[in-house]
């Protein structure tokens, strides 16, 4: 049998595949297009995104070869393909929720971003982050990440795609400091399991100190991280970096579902309450029951707040 290189072991990862897939401004900006506006044609995206045409197109391509979207031929009209999300692709709902209520709570263009409704109960607002097995709420406390060897080196290795900014307004680019590359992505997958610090992230990632040094100081900058005081390199994640933890949960749930005959990823979030593997579900604050994608709505916001100008990420 014939070796396998490097970036093929990388790519055989689901992890690894989700976040470069879907670990990308342009390709989240596709997406929420295609939930909030319906977008399906290619002059449509190119409008609302601003994105080179041969950028563009080698995005949506990704997306229909990853099963995402799916292409049509369109006859009497004047483009080629229309794309429409499959139910993988309306799967990632979820996730862009969790990117929406970060954004709303965490970043200064949050507060003109559309209001989440439940008309069952009529609640506004963002929603809380559940186990779908045992119907509790969860946070990072409750969970314990569990890792195969060499899940880390694969998940690290093997070379993605550069990414490409969506023009200016296309939202997502705070989160890209800690979705948007690999590295960068698991060293705050790491901060949300419990790692602290420096030689314990070197450790598990078997990386030069000046490529980590880089990725926690981004990450610090970013309001994600912080530097404790007191004697050794000791990184916490601040309150902008722990709510982070949805999303999270949600790229990975989402990554099995993508992946269900390619090999373990060997990275699991196991929920200490019931002991199972943390299946995520999003809650109403309001009435506390599990939301789907049909049962709520999205508003424009009439009016800006003015009483508080924002929150801003504390140690």
């Amino acid at each position: 049998m014939p070796p396998v290189d490097d970036d093929a072991r990388a790519a055989l990862n689901p992890v690894a595949a989700t976040f470069d897939l879907l670990g990308d401004r342009l390709t989240l900006t596709i997406l929420r297009h295609a939930f909030a506006d319906h977008a399906r044609r290619f002059g449509q995206w190119s409008a609302h995104t601003g994105a080179p045409p041969a950028v563009l197109s080698a995005r949506l391509t990704a997306l229909v070869d990853a099963g995402v979207l799916t292409r049509t031929p369109q006859s009497g009209t004047g483009e080629r393909f229309e794309y429409r999300l499959t139910e993988l692709g309306l799967a990632t709902w979820e996730i862009l929720v969790c990117v929406w209520a970060w954004q709303r709570e965490w970043t200064t263009e949050g507060a003109l971003l559309p209001e989440l409704v439940h008309p069952g109960c009529g609640h506004r607002g963002p929603p809380t982050l559940g186990c779908r097995g045992c119907g509790r709420t969860v946070t990072t406390r409750d969970t314990a990440v569990e890792l195969a060897p060499d899940t880390l080196w694969r998940l690290t290795s093997g070379r993605r795609r550069s990414p490409t900014p969506a023009r200016s307004g296309g939202g997502f680019g705070e989160i890209m400091e800690a979705i948007g590359d690999r590295w960068s992505a698991v060293v705050t997958g790491l901060a949300l399991a419990g790692v602290r610090r420096f030689g314990e992230f070197r450790a598990a990632l078997h990386i030069s100190p000046t490529t980590l040094t880089e990725r926690l100081s981004r990450l610090c900058a970013a309001g994600i991280l912080y530097r404790a005081d007191g004697p050794g390199r000791e990184y916490r994640l601040t309150p902008r970096g722990r709510a982070l933890f949805g999303v999270f949960a949600f790229l990975l749930a989402w990554a099995e579902r993508a992946h269900p005959d390619g090999p373990e990823s060997g990275l699991r979030i196991r929920h200490r309450d019931c002991g199972a593997a943390l299946t995520p579900a999003l809650r109403c604050r309001g009435c506390d029951t599990t939301l789907e994608r049909t049962a709520v709505r999205f508003e424009a916001i009439s009016r800006l707040p003015t009483a508080e100008p924002g929150r801003r990420p504390s140690a």
